[in-house]
């Protein structure tokens, strides 16, 4: 079955008569609990909900994983540090990652004890420094220079190293990149931005091919509190849908963006994978389907960005990605 059917059908409910495609979102606290609650499938808000069961179900199809939802991309983030890593361990990650990502590991890990390697993103520079590591973390393409690395390659040399491996996937999503079928430990995403698409709500999510770090990751949800809320949920369930089709026009269209870009006299410098110029579109052809919806190009000066922006006419200047709506950050 095709991505574009997959993303269609994951999902939806079993055919009852009378009864409607999708199930209604679930707004609760506590549910009725009478007798033993062991028996009973939610008992309370913070642990479980059905709007969350029916998203993370449908994920998991295209994820070929287990699927925890989030009250946002950071959250996720920091389930993943905080089940992997204590003081003593050392993690490897790009020195071109999304920025708060870098920050929270600077501003909290480094400081309980955990020892921070950086490297850039490009060559698999990270593979010099995976020796005594826990855990390694890439960005591919990373945000917002879209630098690759090879994933495969990575994930290879850290196994025999028995180093643990996550990939920050919100560029792309699933449909335009599996880091979980190229062997890593983490699939990891901002939900906000490619994967529901309508800049309308704050979520993320974590993939895992192995049921016991499932496991880990879902209880420091619940210990934490870092809960996403049933309507955000169920937003995301329905943008679901659309994903594959989105994503598609949007890279198209990045493309053409990009081409035009690549002749322009004031283009100083232009990154997308999807171009046959770019320096990472050789591995990014291996490994991903489709090249993300994200251009970045450097102008002259200051003065030459503030004055493009004013000029686009489409474009709304924003600190997001991968909406309906074009949007553009200088």
């Amino acid at each position: 079955m095709k991505i574009g059917t997959r993303v269609i059908r994951a999902g939806l409910s079993p055919t009852i008569q009378g009864e409607p495609f999708y199930t209604g979102v679930t707004f609760a606290g506590p549910y009725h609990t009478a007798g033993d609650p062991a028996t009973s499938p939610y008992t309370y808000g913070r642990y479980h909900n059905p709007t969350w069961t029916q998203f993370e179900r449908s994920l998991s199809e295209l994820e070929g994983g287990r699927v925890i939802s989030f009250a946002s991309g950071m959250a996720a983030v920091a389930a993943v540090l905080g089940t992997t890593l204590q003081a003593g361990d050392v993690i490897v990650m790009p020195s071109d990652s999304y920025f708060a990502a870098r920050l929270l590991v600077e501003d909290f890990f480094a400081k309980m004890g955990v020892e921070v390697r950086k490297a850039p993103t490009a060559g698999n520079e990270q593979l010099q420094h995976l020796d005594g590591a826990k855990l390694l973390w890439l960005e591919t393409p990373s945000n917002p220079g879209l630098d690759v690395c090879d994933i495969a390659t990575l994930v290879n040399a850290a196994q025999e190293k028995g180093v643990l491996v996550a990939v920050d996937n919100t560029t792309p999503t699933v449909v335009g990149q599996n880091p979980l079928a190229l062997g890593v430990d983490f699939s990891v995403a901002s939900d906000t931005k490619a994967l529901t698409g309508h800049s309308d709500l704050i979520l993320g999510h974590v993939a895992v091919g192995d049921p016991a770090w499932g496991d880990k990751i879902r209880s420091w949800r619940t210990q934490m509190g870092a809960i996403p809320g049933p309507m955000e949920v169920w937003l995301a369930h329905r943008s679901l849908s659309t994903l594959e089709m989105r994503l598609e026009r949007q890279c198209r269209n990045a493309l053409i963006i990009a081409e035009y870009l690549a002749s322009h006299p004031d283009v100083t410098s232009l990154r997308y994978p999807g171009l046959v110029s770019d320096p990472a579109h050789e591995i990014a052809a291996r490994q991903m389907q489709f090249y993300g919806p994200v251009i970045s190009f450097v102008l002259p000066s200051r003065e030459h960005a503030e004055g493009f922006l004013r000029a686009c006419n489409l474009v709304i200047e924003a600190t997001s990605f991968g909406s309906i709506h074009t949007t553009a950050e200088r």
